[in-house]
């Protein structure tokens, strides 16, 4: 199988389909376009797990890992509390190594106020970059009137923050000195700092308040993999104006530099959402001092429709997210 996520059909036919075991307190559990188990209590409450592995150098692992599993848990409406850890270290790690991770990890959870629960950390010989594995834990109140009533055809669709930021900021730090012989090195530290936007858990939140239909955050794969599955977890259509999609200059350029598509490229840190009224969501979002715009709409169709101007296309099933190139071309070197 290629690299990066597996299909949807994939998926569906050798994932979802094995899965046959269910209980009665699960509202919610593995599906397309899922990124949370939900599980009901008697008093109303409900708990709210998901769980997400991540590759990156040892210095920057933390800071991608944990916010991609807390913002699955905030997209579902729920207020993060805990995260478990599982941490797989190549041979060559050193203890102040780990040391300096577990002091950033702790670091990116005091500032969302979420405790480390627990987890398990293990040096071994079959990873050759270190790989976290979090699992996200948040809780919610059942039914909350008016809002995640789901996505539904109709409603406006809002997109907030930038595309690619994740991409953006890995790609920059790690190619650096590359880079700065094209690039102005103020440009590049501005697009390496970028991974400073990665929680959406601000306009989660905000959205929760403003009656949000529906959320899904962007991650691997990018936006046009992020509207493709919430689409498809949904079952509705869509159509979205390309050019409305908010993306940064410095995003851009490096993906023009690197021949990479910038709507397929891993975006930790945007935000979709579905609404009623988008405006009066931006408005919220707005005052809440993040940037949101509306970029289309939610249809009772099947088509998932892009424009661009007066040119029209169809949107296709998620690819290998772009970063998967760098991935491919590193591999190569090394044989």
């Amino acid at each position: 199988m290629r690299q990066g996520k597996i299909s949807e059909n994939v998926l569906r036919r050798s994932v979802l389909r094995k899965i046959k075991t269910h209980r009665e307190e699960v509202v919610s559990g593995a599906g397309i376009g899922k990124d949370c188990a939900i599980l009901a209590h008697k008093d109303g409450m409900e708990t709210v797990l998901s769980t997400t592995p991540v590759s990156a150098p040892l210095t920057e692992l933390g800071r991608y890992a944990i916010p991609m599993a807390l913002n699955n848990v905030a997209v579902a409406g729920a207020e993060p509390v805990g995260v478990l850890l599982t941490i797989l270290l190549p041979e060559e790690t050193q203890e102040p190594d780990l040391a300096q991770l577990m002091e950033q990890a702790e670091e990116i959870c005091a500032e969302q106020q979420v405790e480390i629960l627990g987890g398990h950390t293990e040096v071994t010989p079959v990873v050759r970059e270190p790989v976290m594995t979090v699992t996200g834990i948040g809780q919610r109140i059942h039914a909350q009137p008016g809002c995640m009533s789901g996505t539904a055809p109709g409603q406006d669709i809002v997109i907030s923050k930038w595309i690619g930021l994740e991409g953006t900021a890995r790609i920059a730090k790690r190619y650096r000195e590359e880079l700065r012989q094209r690039f102005p090195m103020r440009m590049i530290e501005d697009a390496a700092d970028y991974d400073r936007y990665l929680s959406v858990i601000p306009e989660a939140a905000t959205a929760v308040k403003s009656g949000v239909c529906g959320m899904h955050d962007v991650s691997r794969g990018g936006i046009f993999a992020a509207l493709w599955e919430m689409a498809s977890g949904a079952g509705v259509g869509l159509y979205v104006d390309l050019k409305k999609l908010p993306v940064r200059q410095e995003t851009i350029e490096i993906c023009e530099y690197f021949a990479l598509n910038p709507y397929e490229l891993l975006s930790g840190g945007c935000l979709i959402m579905t609404a009623q009224d988008g405006e009066k969501l931006v408005e919220d979002l707005a005052e809440a001092g993040i940037p949101a715009v509306t970029v289309g709409k939610t249809t009772d169709s099947n088509d998932r429709i892009l424009y661009n101007g007066e040119e029209k296309r169809f949107l296709d099933m998620p690819k290998t997210d772009q970063m998967y190139h760098f991935y491919s071309k590193e591999e190569e070197e090394r044989s």
